[in-house]
């Protein structure tokens, strides 16, 4: 047995000492206390009973001949790939962000540039252990007596108990990864070539939206060496050499972070792209940690609000990461332009693993390529509009077209939206096993009415 493993237990031991003592009882609905958080939806007013899990951040073992991990449910994803590349491995899916924590992107929905082949985190997940809000300890796999909260524990968002302890895939790696950049003029060409490359060699695969036609598809392999390597962690910006280095090398960790340093292309909205300013930043400062910080003192002072009411424009804030059928894409594109022209748009393909393809709360079908649309700006009118105007378009957009969207900003879906698109039948009969107090809050309430 690993030690960590060992502490682990400990851990888990004393936790179940806390609840049988009724410690991590109250009357309000349980919430978990964090330092951190990648929501972006207001998390409400109402009390809380919140449970701090913050000792369960350890990496318990990595395991290279079996391919798999163990870690914590507080370990961030920054710790993680720290511990796994000395061995030449890697999560087999890596979240943009670096606070993003392991038991946060499996309660939520996790995407990044191996989900073309890997599907959405939730799909590298072997082995769960959740605390539920009883203060009892289940392990959770897909063939145990468990294996309802295994496959609905996805997308629950805390609502159905916590993780404390998972099993992860991991991918082998190389040093280096080679980045080629390649330029379309069409919507339709640059999706076509998208298809196709998933079905290649490839080892990653993302894209982004520029404008109507400057689309670039990345196409990223990994590789033994390169001539010299790019970095993008200070005064260079990542999503701007899409467009002028045709074939870029950077090292695995490097590569990985690559969208962190700009919080992809979010940190113009303080400033940070101007070399002046990104100098005064400091490296150190670089980072989605600090671009969150920020923006959450902003939504508690409502500086540009203000600042928007000055200018005499309404403002609405659409943040969504929504997944599209590749059928669909150019029109959800066409559609997401004429209706609220952000721009840029990070673009990931996922396709779900056959064996793990339907999870309860966020249903994907395996035969089905999606396409991941990430936009995050702030739409600005003239005309005042009714509060979730934009982000209810897009809601509708996305059902309309089969697609799904992920729950960690606002949501304005009707209750009967709500309840064909995320599965909530089978939701309340995990409810009602795992949750029968209704300790935690229902995830409609917490998601769409932020109660």
């Amino acid at each position: 047995m690993p030690p960590e493993s060992a502490s682990y237990e400990m851990r888990k031991r004393e936790l179940l000492a806390a609840a049988r003592t009724g410690r991590l009882q109250g009357d309000a609905p349980l919430a978990l206390a964090k330092r951190t958080s990648n929501l972006f939806r207001d998390p409400g007013t109402g009390p809380r009973h919140r449970i701090d899990l913050g000792g369960f951040d350890h990496v318990i073992d990595i395991d290279t001949a079996a391919g798999t991990l163990q870690a914590e449910g507080m370990v961030s994803y920054e710790q993680l790939v720290a511990a796994t590349l000395p061995h030449r491995v890697m999560p087999a899916v890596v979240p943009q962000l670096r606070t993003i924590t392991v038991g946060g992107a499996v309660a939520g929905v996790g995407i990044e540039a191996t989900s073309f082949r890997q599907g959405l985190v939730h799909h590298t997940v072997l082995e769960i252990d959740v605390l539920l809000p009883d203060g009892s300890i289940v392990t959770c796999t897909p063939h145990n007596a468990h294996s309802d909260l295994f496959f609905g524990f996805p997308n629950s968002y805390g609502t159905l108990g916590y993780a404390l302890r998972l099993v992860l895939r991991t991918l082998p790696v190389k040093p280096c990864v080679r980045v080629e950049h390649v330029a379309f003029q069409r919507a339709e060409d640059f999706f076509a070539a998208l298809a196709e490359a998933c079905t290649g060699d490839a080892d990653f695969l993302d894209g982004v939206v520029f404008g109507p036609h400057s689309l670039v598809l990345n196409v990223a392999r990994f590789e033994d060496g390169a001539p010299s390597l790019s970095n993008y962690g200070y005064e260079r910006i990542y999503y701007r050499s899409l467009l002028d280095t045709p074939v870029d090398h950077l090292s695995v960790h490097d590569y990985l972070w690559r969208w962190d340093t700009d919080w992809f292309w979010c940190s113009r909205n303080f400033g940070a792209q101007n070399p002046l300013v990104r100098r005064l930043f400091g490296r150190s400062n670089l980072n989605s940690r600090t671009y969150t910080r920020l923006m959450r003192l902003n939504a508690r002072w409502g500086l540009t609000k203000r600042l928007a009411r000055w200018r005499g424009v309404h403002t609405e804030s659409v943040i969504q990461d929504v997944d599209i059928p590749l059928s669909a894409a150019p029109a959800f594109l066409e559609f997401l332009q004429r209706e609220t022209g952000i721009l840029p748009v990070w673009i990931c393909p996922v396709h779900a693993p056959v064996e793990t393809a339907r999870f309860t709360l966020y249903p994907l079908d395996a035969g089905t390529l999606y396409i991941n649309f990430g936009f995050w700006d702030v739409v600005e009118s003239r005309l005042p509009h009714e509060a979730g105007h934009f982000n209810r378009l897009v809601e509708r957009e996305v059902l309309r077209l089969g697609g799904i969207k992920s729950l960690y900003s606002d949501s304005f879906f009707t209750r009967e939206e709500f309840d064909g698109a995320y599965g909530m039948a089978a939701y309340e009969a995990l409810k009602r096993r795992y949750d029968a107090g209704r300790r935690a809050p229902h995830l409609y309430d917490k998601c769409v009415l932020r109660r």
